[in-house]
């Protein structure tokens, strides 16, 4: 009589009779998330994306140094200490408080601006022996990179390796990209709602809560990866006829934590507990007005003169809308699944939407990376030479727009 030979796996006889009862299969353990997918895997993986996304920007800081260095200016001074880089790196020596009340009786508050980024540039500074500016460029530059490696992981599961590289390089060559070498949020933002994005993809609830919230803390667009969580809990329901596991609920708990607590309190502080954010954000002449204050602000802009960073806000924010419709009707096999979609639509209406600031309106779409991928995907199907021209021109553009944006034009990134 034969042996009975045993399965390491399943520790079953493997010359079971045919009649036999199957045995009752074992719950698939879920790997912890450091080790699904495995990190070092999936950083291999993303390499050739990463390397081209850090040549991009690396080039497009060298001939913004070069330009500086030919006009007299600082370099460092520009990517560490322009428009709100100032703001963050004060909030971090000094905490909350400053104002600037200007003639027409307006009021600029510091409480504008979230409290994650320059809680962290506070926290490097009180470890390492570097000012405020130094301490921004080092947080941006690193969320940068992970950021890369997110966008990577997720467009890679949505779309393929090659496609994936491409969109890495793409948002690294954005016109606008050079904020993602500056002491802005941006960076940090885009890296917590990335690696949420693929959270929920590969159904781990509670880390895309725990870094929905993050992002919320980062800036007020944040709350559109907090909405994407919320709207892939709710499908989740709906499929599952209100019977989800107890990860789905808290991830969804978690998801506006953030952004929430931060208007809070701001509310407190100002006396109006709902609204006294908002009120902040009026002096700045932000407000969500379902973009009126922008179709009245391209209107002028269209029947007079206007300057250079006003026309190319105006076509990089139309690419973008235009980006969002071929993302949404796309092929229903390439559409991407619903909390990407959220994610992207919510950034797009709040870019739209809003009113005041209007150059800095390519900057707020910085974040919405998946509004890349049908361009990517038509690269990676056309010829590589009609590639090779979409990138050089992207390039060319990108490293030229920045030392313009930096020390030529006369108004906010």
């Amino acid at each position: 009589m034969p042996c009975a030979r045993r399965c390491p796996l399943s520790a079953e006889t493997l010359d079971r009779p045919a009649s036999a009862a199957a045995p009752a299969v074992p719950p698939v353990r879920r790997a912890p998330w450091w080790r699904a997918p495995r990190w070092r895997a999936s950083l291999r993986r993303a390499a050739p994306a990463l390397g081209l996304f850090a040549a991009a920007r690396l080039t497009g800081i060298l001939v913004l140094a070069l330009w500086a260095r030919h006009i007299g200016r600082s370099p460092r001074a520009l990517l560490a200490k322009s428009w709100d880089s100032d703001w963050y790196t004060r909030i971090a020596a000094h905490g909350y408080g400053h104002t600037l009340t200007w003639p027409d009786g307006v009021v600029q508050s510091d409480l504008a601006f979230f409290p994650l980024y320059p809680g962290l540039v506070r926290a490097v500074t009180g470890v390492l022996p570097i000012s405020g500016g130094t301490a921004g460029l080092l947080l941006s530059w690193s969320a940068a990179g992970a950021a890369a490696w997110g966008i990577f992981l997720v467009a890679e599961r949505l779309a393929g390796r090659r496609t994936a590289v491409l969109t890495v390089l793409l948002w690294g060559l954005l016109p606008h990209s050079i904020v993602l070498s500056m002491a802005y949020t941006e960076p940090l933002m885009t890296a917590f709602a990335a690696w949420a994005l693929y959270a929920l993809l590969t159904r781990r609830w509670l880390w895309a809560g725990a870094l929905a919230a993050l992002a919320g803390l980062s800036r007020p667009n944040g709350v559109a990866i907090a909405a994407a969580v919320l709207a892939a809990a709710g499908l989740e329901l709906w499929r599952r006829r209100g019977r989800v596991a107890r990860p789905v609920w808290a991830g969804a708990a978690l998801a506006p934590v953030g952004w929430l607590s931060y208007l809070l309190w701001v509310g407190a502080r100002r006396g109006d507990l709902l609204g006294g954010y908002f009120a902040v954000q009026d002096g700045w002449t932000s407000r969500f007005d379902f973009g009126r204050g922008a179709l009245r602000f391209v209107r002028d802009m269209l029947t007079g003169t206007t300057q250079f960073g006003f026309a190319m806000a105006l076509v990089i924010t139309g690419a973008g809308v235009l980006l969002f419709a071929l993302l949404v009707s796309g092929e229903r096999a390439e559409r991407p699944p619903l909390p990407v979609l959220v994610y992207t639509g919510v950034l797009v209406l709040i870019t739209v939407g809003g009113s005041g600031f209007f150059e800095s309106k390519p900057r707020f779409l910085l974040p919405a990376f998946p509004l890349l991928l049908p361009l990517a995907r038509a690269m990676t199907r056309a010829r590589p030479g009609a590639a090779i021209v979409v990138i050089a021109g992207l390039a060319g553009l990108s490293f030229a727009y920045a030392p313009y944006a930096l020390t030529l034009a006369r108004m906010a990134l």
